[in-house]
C-alpha cells in the first residue's frame, strides 16, 4: 500500500470528492478557495470552475452537470459552459447566511441530495442536515435534523438501512435508520466517539468527511489526525492509513474498480511550516486499498 501525492496545487480547503465513472474523472471542491474542480488521471487534465461563494459540497447529475451546495442553497453547474442555475435556495428562517453555510453532502441511491450545514462561530448548534429533492418538476429542500456544529461524515450503508452524520467539533459519529424508499431517517443515536485533545496527550484527530464500502465498513478522514481510519460496521477500527499532511478532510473510492481511496486536506489555517512543507498541506492523494468502494449515486430530477 503505497500512499501517491496527486499532481495538483494544494486546495485551501479541499473537501467533498468523488469519482465520476463517465468522464473517468475525480471531482472535489475547495471551498476556500471557491472553486470546483475536476481532474483527469488518464491525461492530467485539472478544470476549474469558480463559485460565487463557498461550495460546500457536490455531486454528480446528468447532462454534464454537477449539483453543489452553496452558502444560501443548492444549484446545477454546467461543466460545458459554466453556467450557474439555483435549483432551490435555503429558508432564511432557519440558515442565516451570515452564519451558516452548506459543507459535507452526497447524494442517496434514490437520488436525493443531502447536504449538512456549519455555523461560524460556533457560539450555538445551529448548523443542519437538508435534504434536496425532485417535487413538482422542481426541487424542494426539507430540513431533516439539527443539533450540530459542523456537519459532516454524510454516509449511506449499503444496504440502505442506516446513515451515517458526524459533529466534527463534538469528536462523534452518529448513526441514524434511514428509509431510502421515503428518505426518512429515525432513531438516531451516538455510533462512533473520539478522544478530545488534551495538552501531553496522544490526539487522534476528529471524524471529518467518509465514504462507505460496499462490505459497509466506513472510511473516515481524520482532521489533525494526520490518518484514515476505516471502522467496522460495529464502529471498531480495522485498518488506520496515515497520510504526510495533518488536515486530511474527506476520502472517496474511485478507480474504474473503485479500489482507489482518494484524499483531500486543508491548507487554511494552518502553521506557515504545514504549509510551505515538502509534502504541502491541502495536497490530494490516493492509495490503492483492497476493499471495493460504493459507486456515486447521480442527483434525480423530474
Amino acid at each position: 500500500m503505497t500512499l501517491q501525492r496527486l499532481p495538483l496545487p494544494p486546495s485551501e480547503l479541499g473537501e467533498s470528492p468523488f469519482w465520476h465513472p463517465e468522464e473517468n474523472c475525480l471531482y472535489w471542491c475547495d471551498i476556500q478557495g471557491f472553486t470546483v474542480n475536476a481532474w483527469r488521471p488518464a491525461d492530467g487534465q485539472h478544470r476549474q470552475w469558480k463559485t460565487p461563494s463557498e461550495p460546500g459540497c457536490c455531486a454528480p447529475a446528468a447532462d454534464k452537470k454537477i449539483v453543489i451546495g452553496l452558502r444560501d442553497g443548492f444549484y446545477l453547474l454546467d461543466t460545458v459552459s459554466s453556467a450557474l442555475t439555483l435549483l432551490a435556495p435555503l429558508p432564511p428562517a432557519q440558515h442565516d447566511t451570515r452564519m451558516l453555510r452548506l459543507n459535507d453532502g452526497r447524494c442517496d441511491t434514490a437520488g436525493r441530495f443531502w447536504a449538512g450545514s456549519v455555523i461560524t462561530p460556533r457560539t450555538a448548534p445551529d448548523a443542519a442536515l437538508w435534504r434536496l429533492s425532485a417535487s413538482g418538476g422542481g426541487y424542494a429542500v426539507q430540513h431533516m435534523a439539527g443539533d450540530n456544529f459542523t456537519a459532516n461524515g454524510l454516509a449511506f450503508s449499503p444496504d440502505n438501512q442506516f446513515m451515517y452524520w458526524s459533529n466534527t467539533p463534538e469528536h462523534r459519529i452518529d448513526r441514524f435508520d434511514f428509509d431510502v424508499a421515503t428518505g426518512t431517517i429515525a432513531n438516531r443515536q451516538p455510533w462512533a466517539r473520539f478522544d478530545r485533545k488534551v495538552d501531553g496527550q496522544p490526539y487522534g484527530g476528529r471524524p471529518d468527511g467518509a465514504a462507505v464500502d460496499v462490505e459497509g465498513n466506513y472510511w473516515v478522514a481524520m482532521y489533525e489526525g494526520a490518518c484514515v481510519l476505516q471502522l467496522s460496521p460495529a464502529g471498531k477500527v480495522l485498518q488506520r492509513i496515515e497520510v504526510p499532511v495533518q488536515c486530511p478532510t474527506m476520502v472517496c473510492f474511485g478507480g474504474e474498480d473503485l479500489r482507489t481511496l482518494f484524499i483531500t486536506s486543508a491548507r487554511a489555517g494552518r502553521p506557515m511550516e504545514e504549509m510551505d512543507a515538502a509534502i504541502p498541506a491541502g495536497s490530494l492523494f490516493s492509495v490503492r486499498v483492497e476493499a471495493q468502494g460504493m459507486p456515486v449515486n447521480f442527483l434525480q430530477g423530474q
